[in-house]
């Protein structure tokens, strides 16, 4: 037990695990992020993010400062569980839940990167997966939403393999320039459908009491 219980929300699955994202496991990543290991060609990210800082040492510093932030801002309109891949005891990535009006609608939506190195085995599908199970059967979501730049085929084909449906498109920046996106949408029902008996959730209750799950909580 971490003294912060969303700490030991854990998602795990045949190939990686979820695990929360500790000050301790967010130094472990910190070397591909200055190395530069979450970038993409073309790039995949909107504006603003921290991980399109040139400078190494800086990006480092921001995207640490972002995920802080991130932790702090739980509200019903809006919060987030941070969450860092680990395959064969490495962290490779990061996997977020982010609850968007969860109270009220029951919504979700994620963000995630993996390492250049760890990229075509497979591991986003992977990744993806054991959020939406976490979102479905742990917390009981209605719907799921995703969106990508239209060059982002891995991501694309992500959701598209998980069940998602087209929900129309529309436009960001990433590093100054508009972009068109693909927006995604996963219901309840078409998660079913593709639902897995080898996903396992652990310490999941501390997200009832810790989390604006209900419209009476927090």
């Amino acid at each position: 037990m971490t003294s912060y219980p969303l700490f030991d929300v854990r998602v795990s699955t045949p190939t990686l695990e979820l695990r929360g994202a500790t000050d301790d496991l967010l130094g472990e990543l910190a070397h591909l992020v200055r190395a530069g290991k979450t970038h993409a060609d073309p790039p995949p990210y909107d504006d603003p993010i921290s991980l399109y800082e040139p400078d190494p040492d800086l990006r480092v510093a921001k995207w640490m400062r972002s995920i802080w932030r991130g932790r702090g801002n739980v509200e019903p309109a809006k919060w987030r569980l941070y969450f860092v891949v680990v395959v064969d005891g490495r962290p490779v990535g990061m996997q977020d839940l982010i609850g968007v009006d969860f109270a009220a609608l029951g919504t979700v939506t994620s963000f995630s990167w993996l390492s250049v190195d760890e990229r075509g085995r497979g591991l986003g599908h992977e990744m993806r997966a054991a959020m939406l199970h976490l979102a479905f059967e742990g917390l009981g979501a209605k719907e799921a939403s995703s969106d990508a730049f239209v060059d982002n085929h891995g991501s694309n084909s992500i959701s598209r393999a998980l069940g998602y449906e087209p929900n129309g498109s529309d436009w960001a920046t990433r590093l100054g320039e508009p972009g068109l996106l693909n927006r995604w949408r996963l219901t309840r029902a078409n998660w079913e459908q593709h639902r897995r008996n080898d996903i396992n959730l652990h310490n999941i209750e501390s997200c009832q009491t810790y989390l604006p799950l209900t419209q009476n909580s927090h």
